[in-house]
This record gives C-alpha cells, structure tokens and sequence, in this order.
C-alpha cells in the first residue's frame, strides 16, 4: 500500500526520484533485484515491455488495478546476460523472454521515483540456494555497469518477519529483536563491513528477523555494486507492524 498511499514512504521514494536528473544523473537504464522472483540459477529480464505482475493477495481493487508500463531493453539485456556469470561458474545468465516482469518488489518503488515510467527496467532473479557470498558476489559484477548509466536498485526489507506483525503499532514501536538486527545491520553498512554484512545469519536475532531469506538478499547485490569510498545514506528509517524494517539506502549520492 506505500505505493499508492500518501504516506512518509512514499513520499520519501518521490523525493529520491526527483534528484535523479537534478542532483545525480537520470539512469539509461534500471537493473532491480526483488526479493519476489527467486529461479533455480539466475535469470534477466529480456522481454520489450514486461507485464505488470500484481503478486499479492487480499488488498484493495486499486492495488491491483496498478500498472507500470516501463519498457523492457532486450538488446542490453542481452549484452548484460553474457557480461555477467552465474556464481561460482562461467556461465552466463538465463535470459527470460516471458515468464516473469516487474513484480510488486520492484514496481511499487520505481512508481512513486519515476511515474512516467520512460527508463527502461529489467529484473534480476535470485537462486534461494547460493550462498550469501554468491549473492554479494554477483552484486559486484553489477559494479561496472553504474558507469554506464546503469541504476542498480534491490527491492527487500532490513527486517520482514509477516508472522508477528502487530497492525496499528507505532512507526517508533518495533519488537527489541527487529530494532537489534535492523541497527546491527546499519551498522555493517555504516562502517565499510561487507564482509560482517555477508555473515548476516550469525546475528542471533537474524532468524527472527527474517524467517526466511528471500527479503534481506536484495541487500547484498546492492551492497556489492558499491564503491569502497562511498558513504550510505539512510532514509524510512522507521517499522511498519512492529516487525518490517522500512529502512532504506542509498549510495553514490
């Protein structure tokens, strides 16, 4: 719902759009690693104008009825599958010409940052069973292409744990394990820690945290494009339901 509602969110993603173009360069193109497409090996969007996938269930019609009609770029998707490899091979990437699309990961911030939906968008998928340095190390790969006026983006959550969400608590109010991993992790980021970042699952809270992976690999790719000189910058630094970390990052601004 931050998608669509007014709400400080939503309003924070508007503003981080509106500096590309002004403060930083407008991307030529948006390479997004959502936590809501795992595959068996890892695949890139080729498809000319992927589909608008609505990969949720019991929210309101005007979610649904959301589209975000970004164009594809086959031919750079196809440069971008041979210079990047599987992890741990020589491989290529898979290319997926009509499977998959712009999931909700990736579509409900890329709306609010850029509405007209001109920059072309590809999605990269995930292999659930790498190993967290196969996922940093793929997100170092991805490193080279910022030069190229390439925009990497990974759509998850610091702390995504929907079976203890409390509706109606406090964006300050969040369970002690959620604030504890959330900061720890913020920390890492703070302080250059890439490789405390990849042994995230040694936090002795990291399985309350995320019960499950998928939301916090996003992370790694994103940490792994950056630059060693670079400084993060927090945004949404707040809870939804007492168990969702909202907190957001960027770098190279």
């Amino acid at each position: 719902m931050n998608a669509i509602e007014d709400n400080s969110y939503r309003r924070s993603w508007q503003a981080l759009g509106a500096k590309f173009g002004s403060k930083w360069p407008r991307p030529q193109l948006i390479v997004c690693v959502s936590a809501h497409w795992l595959t068996q090996g890892w695949q890139l969007t080729v498809m000319a104008q992927p589909k608008t996938i609505h990969d949720f269930w019991g929210f309101p019609q005007a979610l649904f009825d959301q589209q975000y009609p970004a164009p594809g770029f086959p031919a750079a998707a196809e440069e971008i599958s041979k210079l990047l490899k599987q992890p741990g091979t020589k491989l290529p990437l898979a290319l997926d010409v009509a499977t998959w699309g712009l999931d909700h990961g990736t579509w409900s911030v890329l709306k609010p940052m850029f509405p007209a939906a001109d920059i072309p968008v590809m999605q990269l998928s995930m292999d659930p069973s790498g190993l967290p340095e196969d996922h940093f190390a793929l997100g170092q790969q991805l490193k080279g292409l910022r030069s190229r006026g390439v925009l990497i983006v990974g759509s998850g959550n610091f702390v995504h744990n929907l079976r203890t969400m409390q509706p109606g608590a406090a964006p300050n109010q969040a369970y002690d394990w959620a604030i504890e991993f959330d900061q720890t992790v913020a920390g890492y980021l703070e302080n250059g820690d890439f490789a405390a970042l990849q042994r995230y699952q040694s936090i002795k809270t990291a399985a309350l945290a995320h019960p499950t992976d998928e939301h916090f690999l996003p992370l790694l790719y994103a940490a792994g494009a950056v630059d060693t000189t670079e400084v993060p910058q927090f945004f949404n630094t707040s809870y939804q339901a007492a168990s969702i970390a909202m907190r957001s990052v960027v770098w190279g601004g």
